[in-house]
This record gives structure tokens, sequence and C-alpha cells, in this order.
């Protein structure tokens, strides 16, 4: 008789490999929660940085006040920058950022909505943006501020 060898896997092989992976997957599930929301932080903070810096930019160029404003909802839904001469002339705009929420204060504490860079590169007043993301059970937090001299700074936590 001539025996007939076959390949591939038994059932119990392939249930014991399935039931090893799905263990492996929800211990690194919590470390992929806080590295989603740090880097969702990273990004709005950076993309923010980014912003005030062509802002100031422009300013300098024009020489005119140029202004970054929140879009109609808040910060979280986006901003847009322009001279402040023709606020129709857009000069970026940025979309709106989910699973994020955007804090921004004036100088005095206040909520605001806008940073109104003036002609010489200043800032009206100091702006400081609050970042806050979650993911899971983890969160993470970035802080954006402008200080009188118009250069925007990023810093990790909730303090700038």
């Amino acid at each position: 008789m001539h025996r007939c060898e076959t390949a591939g896997f038994t059932l119990i092989e392939l249930l014991v490999t399935i039931t090893v992976a799905a263990i492996l997957a929800s211990l690194a599930a919590p470390s992929f929660s806080s590295l989603i929301a740090n880097q969702r932080t990273k990004s709005v903070a950076s993309n923010l940085h980014l912003a005030l810096t062509i802002a100031r930019s422009e300013a300098t160029k024009r020489n005119a006040n140029v202004t970054m404003s929140a879009k109609t909802g808040g910060w979280v839904n986006g901003w847009t920058i322009f001279p402040n001469a023709a606020s129709t002339n857009i000069l970026q705009d940025y979309a709106s950022t989910k699973g994020v929420a955007i804090a921004a204060t004036n100088s005095g504490g206040a909520a605001t909505t806008t940073a109104v860079y003036q002609s010489s590169g200043r800032v009206q007043g100091t702006v400081t943006f609050v970042i806050t993301a979650s993911a899971g059970g983890s969160a993470a937090d970035r802080c954006v501020s402008v200080d009188l001299s118009g250069r925007p700074y990023v810093k990790a936590g909730t303090s700038c």
C-alpha cells in the first residue's frame, strides 16, 4: 500500500495559533491607544505651530496685520489665515480635527477665536492653545503658546 501524506494545518493547530495571536493583541491594545492619542496631539500641535509661523511670516512680508481665525464652531472645526484688510482673501485654510479638543485663551485668560499678527511680526496679546486627545483609556496633551514677540512654542502637557 502506498501512503499519501497531506500538507497543511490541523484544526487544533489553527485554533491554538489564533488564540495566542488574540492574547498578544489584547496585551498590545492599551499601548496603541496611548500612541494614537500622542500622535493626534502632536499632529494638531504641529499644524497650529505651522499656521502661526505662516501668519507671522505673512504679516512681516505684507507689512500689514494678518489674522489666524477659528472657523465657525471653534478651533476644532479648523482655522483660516487672512490679511485683516481682506478677510475674504484666505491665505491658508486648515481642515477640522477629529478626536481632538482645542482650547485657546488670550493673555487675560479668556477664550479667543483669533490670533492677530502685526506687521512687526508681534502678536496682539499672548495666545495659548491646549490640545487634548483621548483614545481608549489614554489621554495626551500638548500646549502651543505665542509670546509677545510672536514666536510660537510647543510643549508637552497642559501648561506652557
